[in-house]
């Protein structure tokens, strides 16, 4: 018969020791990890500058992704992308560090705020109608959806400032007398 030291030393008694310890090891992996894979599976952020005037289309869909829609329109080409602009892969890597360290620190409690937080801020819907000329290079862009998200309105100016016939950020802005004039010469065009 073997005496204890010697079960011990082939780690018989450890056995419920290993369970309590896989099974807290695993517990906590299983609780520590959604604000973290959420933070890094965010949407990628989409290079803008492509709707710059006189950007081939091609390389527009390469970065955008195929339009929604497509048709002729005074026998030009107009393109409508509706696309959720995400994080940058630093930005992406970064939150997804802090709610891993966040994690641990909290021993997986930080999820209750970490795992709402990534559902919240998860990227910005914009959507965008291109026009583009005779050579199939972009001609004019408008903004439909998004005006005024986080540094959207300055890379839609570069890419071109949208029409005047169109709701903008600027005319949202107009005092009523100023919303009936421009009402009164668009009736008289």
């Amino acid at each position: 018969m073997e005496n204890r030291s010697d079960l011990i030393k082939r780690g018989c008694l450890c056995l419920p020791r290993y369970i309590t310890t896989s099974a807290l090891t695993f517990l906590l992996a299983a609780l520590g990890g959604c604000s973290v894979y959420m933070a890094a599976h965010q949407p990628d952020a989409k290079n803008l500058g492509v709707l710059a005037k006189g950007t081939p289309r091609n390389l527009v869909l390469a970065e955008i992704g195929q339009p929604k829609a497509t048709e002729m329109r005074d026998g030009k080409r107009v393109d409508v992308f509706s696309f959720v602009q995400g994080y940058s892969k630093g930005a992406k890597a970064g939150r997804a560090a802090f709610h891993g360290a966040a994690d641990v620190l909290t021993v997986g409690l930080w999820e209750v705020v970490g795992t709402p937080t990534e559902a919240t801020f998860d990227g910005k819907k914009l959507a965008f109608e291109v026009t583009y000329d005779d050579h199939d290079n972009v001609e004019k862009v408008v903004q439909l959806i998004g005006e005024g998200d986080a540094g959207t309105p300055e890379q839609v100016k570069e890419a071109g400032k949208p029409s005047t016939d169109t709701t903008t950020a600027e005319t949202n802005q107009q005092t009523p007398a100023q919303d009936n004039t421009a009402t009164m010469s668009q009736t008289k065009q």
